[in-house]
């Protein structure tokens, strides 16, 4: 079997590669497909080394652009791979415009296309995220929903037919490389931070940043954290940030202390050692309730309800208020903080790598990993 690996950004990475191991400890060899949607090298080939995925086949070099251009460049790349290549399947990850190109450019050439993390809905299409994950979920042969509400969005749409649960590969990523970050990773020492006496801020979706207004609501809420932050900044928000004129308010916060992007053993670290975490990602959601830390989401809406229901995390949008009112609860409530610091994982035993494998080889070994003409047959 030949399955090939469609990414292109540090999500993506992280959590495909238990899948990749999986594979490689099977004795099959995946094909590694990097579009380079995060073009940074310290948003990307640092993963790739820290991951120990360094032996990526293609590097398709797509970069930044408009919605369209983004993915038009990477389906045309990833097609002439694929052409070349001929994989049995096609794994995809997630909502960026390097899966829905990786999804577009398999399935038009009767290439199976399996989708990890299928099933996540925000329910609002003014996103890019969820148009992405929409049409991949409906061009894919085999898709991996990582828990029971996501299968049942799955289900309402009428997509029934080869949908396995089974659990989110963020588990498997962080119960791997936690403990490699405590032993590797100095961040705390080097940004002369202590364990439990910081934020952690990230912000970069672009109904955010693209913004003015938005950004502006942003900043506003950093001026006035009542403890200090950190936050690791994407290139995409500085640059927003400059062009707005906001740059020179965000330096002068002197609770704030901004970063270029970090490898993922230093994140992880310092994640993990956070007093709590302000985030737009949809992965830190995720990551924050395995490791126990609460999560304020900077959004009005989540793909991922489960870490809410579980009360590790909570939806605060741009509303500076909500936002001071629960990091201030935080920090007087102790009751307040054991709860959301202990609220159970939803996501999985961190064996989702192994299903993934152990699945797509079985279909192949069985002669249904194909593409078919209906959905229901």
């Amino acid at each position: 079997m030949k399955p090939a690996f469609v990414f292109g950004t540090r999500p993506e990475i992280i959590k495909l590669a238990p899948v990749v191991r999986a594979f490689e400890e099977r004795s099959v060899k995946p094909l590694l497909i990097h579009t380079g949607q995060h073009y940074d090298y310290e948003m990307s080939r640092v993963f790739l080394e820290e991951l120990e995925l360094d032996g990526i086949d293609y590097h398709l070099e797509v970069g930044s652009g408009t919605q369209a251009e983004q993915t038009g460049r990477a389906m045309i790349g990833i097609e002439r791979v694929l052409m070349k290549e001929k994989p049995d399947v096609v794994l995809v990850q997630g909502d960026t415009n390097t899966v829905l190109a990786g999804a577009l450019a398999g399935v038009k050439l009767k290439i199976p296309v399996a989708h990890v993390e299928a099933g996540l809905r925000s329910f609002d299409r003014t996103m890019p995220e969820e148009i992405n994950r929409i049409l991949t979920d409906h061009a894919s042969e085999v898709l991996f929903p990582p828990t029971e509400e996501a299968r049942k969005n799955l289900e309402r749409e009428g997509v029934t037919r080869n949908v396995y649960v089974v659990g989110n590969t963020i588990v498997d990523a962080v119960l791997q490389n936690s403990k490699m970050a405590e032993r590797k990773s100095d961040v705390l020492e080097r940004l002369g931070l202590k364990p439990g006496e910081y934020v952690l801020v990230t912000a970069h979706r672009a109904e955010n940043t693209d913004s003015r207004e938005n950004l502006e609501r942003l900043v506003g809420i950093l001026e006035e954290l009542p403890m200090r932050a950190v936050y690791p900044m994407h290139p995409r928000t500085r640059n927003r940030l400059k062009e707005f004129g906001l740059w020179e308010r965000v330096g002068s916060i002197e609770k704030l202390l901004v970063t270029e992007p970090l490898g993922y053993l230093d994140f992880l670290r310092l994640e993990k050692n956070a007093f709590a975490v302000m985030t737009d990602s949809g992965g830190i959601q995720e990551e924050s309730i395995i490791l126990n830390v609460p999560c304020l989401t900077l959004r009005y809406n989540t793909e991922r309800p489960e870490t809410v229901k579980a009360g590790g995390n909570v939806l605060v949008g741009l509303e500076k208020e909500l936002v001071l009112k629960y990091l201030k609860r935080l920090m007087e409530d102790g009751e307040f903080y054991r709860r959301m610091a202990s609220s159970k994982n939803p996501f999985g035993d961190g064996m989702a790598g192994e299903r993934i494998a152990g699945i797509l080889l079985e279909l192949y070994e069985r002669g249904e990993l194909r593409v078919r003409s209906s959905r229901f047959i």
